[in-house]
């Protein structure tokens, strides 16, 4: 069986935050997530993809000419297990895509990031027809040297230890900013950039990007 067997349905909040802590190489869940779809093979749950609002939604809005609060949501965690075949990723996103335009007509496109420190450049993105609109030297994420553990800023300041925070070395990468246009004459206030500039920055050992 392939990537086209895989089917697509909701599930619960529950079984997605489940599967995430265990599948995306963070271990985290982002707790405003409202809409997660899993993607099934005969049966059996192996990929989770969880949309919310993004964590600042009045950053982003302006991205897209005319979006209304509710116009648009975050793809912000994607987890897949190593159950399903090969393009499984790219197959699930396509499929997510048509639900969304068909069961929440309000929402006209869709914002992901790749974490292009930790974890990959965005290759299942790109494969999948999304728009590459930023790519940002990373900013947010330092490691704190006594416990290897790595934390984003925001983290450091809602856990009170923004001080010692800024002490800490800071990762070497990049963070990808990818968005999909779901409905015609959409018009983003951001110029599209070449998939192909990619290829000329200098990733982290260990962070996934295939050339083009």
């Amino acid at each position: 069986m392939g990537a086209k067997d895989i089917r697509i349905e909701p599930i619960s909040a529950e079984a997605a935050n489940e599967h995430v802590k265990k599948w995306h190489y963070s271990g985290k869940v982002v707790h405003n997530s409202s809409l997660h779809l899993g993607a099934f093979m005969d049966g059996v749950l192996g990929g989770v993809m969880s949309f919310g609002p993004p964590l600042d939604k009045h950053k982003v809005l302006p991205l897209v000419e005319g979006t209304k609060w509710n116009g648009m949501l975050e793809l912000n965690r994607m987890a897949f297990s190593e159950l399903l075949p090969k393009n499984s990723e790219s197959r699930a996103i396509s499929v997510a895509m048509r639900l969304i335009r068909k069961h929440y007509p309000h929402v006209g496109w869709v914002i992901s990031f790749a974490d292009a420190t930790q974890c990959g450049s965005g290759t299942i993105y790109r494969a999948s027809g999304f728009l590459l609109t930023q790519i940002k030297e990373n900013a947010t994420l330092r490691r704190d040297p006594k416990t290897g553990r790595v934390m984003q800023n925001m983290t450091a300041f809602t856990s009170g230890c923004e001080a010692e925070f800024r002490t800490w070395p800071k990762l070497k990468g990049y963070q990808i900013r990818y968005v999909m246009l779901l409905k015609p004459g959409l018009r983003l206030t951001v110029p599209v950039i070449p998939y192909s500039d990619l290829d000329a920055l200098d990733f982290p050992d260990g962070v996934r990007h295939k050339l083009r």
